[in-house]
């Protein structure tokens, strides 16, 4: 079967119209912007003073928001119709993915733009930004088909989120060398030292083990979410 996009445009079409009913998921993608002028408006300027927004975006917006969408479609008995139609596996992740990365993408820019970031390697940032939206996406597509209900998303995945969102501060709150080591591995973090890095003008192969970390973290969260995703659609 031949990938659609009228398939794809027709999911993504009844998620756009789901999302503007739901006031909470608005709600909820504005904690972004909010850290973005408060951190934007302060005096002393970090490398996390930009990128935590950034993170944040990716967390609420691809993360959360992503999970909380697929939930709410089991939550209604929508989502067995979904995978039990003639939609190809890919045309269904993609089509529910894509609303969720379109606001992600629109928030990070809106972030980028409060916080007064400039960018100084635009394709290295993009292409991290980009790796990032897909693993975010990919957990939180994956914590919508382990939840039963909205609700549910949120005991499962605030964990998940909380260590992805917070694992810099984290960090440095716990003294504890595995946790330390943990956290240099998670998605977040990684981000963080790509744009450390470009900012400063360090050694492309730092950047470049930060790139194959990522690339890394895609896999895995792809894999996963698919086998996840197939066995959704043959549970009883």
């Amino acid at each position: 079967m031949t990938f659609s996009l009228r398939r794809v445009s027709a999911i993504l079409l009844k998620d756009w119209y789901d999302l503007l009913k739901n006031s909470y998921i608005l709600f909820t993608l504005a904690f972004p912007l909010l850290f973005a002028v408060w951190l934007g408006n302060m005096d002393v300027k970090s490398s996390y003073s930009y990128t935590f927004p950034i993170n944040l975006a990716l967390v609420i917006c691809g993360c959360f928001v992503q999970a909380a969408m697929v939930a709410e479609e089991k939550e209604k008995s929508t989502l067995r119709g979904l995978l039990l139609s003639p939609a190809t596996t890919l045309e269904i992740l993609v089509g529910k993915s894509a609303l969720s990365a379109i606001v992600t993408l629109i928030v990070i820019v809106a972030a980028v733009f409060l916080t007064g970031f400039k960018i100084p390697s635009l394709p290295l940032f993009s292409l991290s930004i980009l790796l990032c939206l897909i693993i975010y996406i990919a957990i939180g597509t994956l914590l919508g088909l382990l939840s039963r209900t909205v609700m549910e998303t949120t005991i499962i995945g605030m964990p998940v989120l909380t260590l992805l969102g917070m694992g810099s501060a984290l960090k440095e709150t716990i003294d504890n060398k595995i946790f330390g080591k943990v956290v240099d591995f998670l998605p977040s973090e990684q981000f963080n030292q790509i744009a450390m890095n470009i900012s400063q003008n360090n050694s492309s192969s730092n950047i470049g083990k930060s790139l194959l970390i990522l690339i890394v973290w895609v896999i895995i969260s792809l894999v996963i979410t698919f086998i996840t995703y197939n066995r959704r659609r043959f549970d009883k």
